[in-house]
């Protein structure tokens, strides 16, 4: 099951705002496809979230877009940032890239973004989300998960913890 951006929104308004300021706080981020052989593939990949959607663009010619052409399937990471301490955590999401040729559709989003032109642009169509991060005080690894049709997840696990704290919500 794949779903928006804006159903995300609406589902899981504090998690997706989360994940949206992470992407915002830089342009570039890493896209992994999968190459003919099936191998993974990562690159470079802009990313933006206008009109409820969540927006990839490259340049027409790269092997990213004959990898999702292909085979849709990908998973977005977000920049790290500069430094190590991952401020705003360790976030991904993994879908569907459905390719953009409708001319309106198009339009709008050069009028809205003015792309390098040409340019080839995919819709996301989100399966899954995952934030790890780090709450020092605790000492703790805190994961938030969400897959559309699915509550919520978080656990919590201390370093050396065999049984971790979950918790659910809709």
């Amino acid at each position: 099951m794949a779903t928006s951006w804006q159903d995300f929104e609406n589902a899981q308004p504090a998690l997706a705002t989360t994940v949206r300021t992470r992407f915002e706080a830089f342009r570039h981020h890493v896209l992994a496809t999968l190459r003919l052989d099936g191998a993974p593939r990562t690159s470079g990949i802009e990313a933006t979230f206008r009109s409820g959607e969540l927006w990839l663009g490259s340049m027409p010619g790269a092997r990213k877009v004959a990898d999702l052409r292909r085979d849709p399937r990908f998973e977005l990471h977000a920049n790290p940032g500069p430094g190590t301490d991952m401020a705003g955590g360790d976030i991904r999401i993994a879908g569907l890239a459905r390719w953009v040729d409708d001319p309106a559709t198009l339009a709008r989003f050069t009028d809205e973004v003015s792309p390098p032109e040409p340019f080839a642009l995919f819709r996301a169509e989100i399966t899954e989300i995952v934030r790890t991060s780090v709450d020092e005080p605790a000492e703790q690894i805190v994961l938030e998960s969400w897959r559309p049709g699915y509550p919520g997840v978080r656990v919590q696990r201390r370093g050396n913890s065999p049984e971790p704290a979950v918790e659910r919500w809709a």
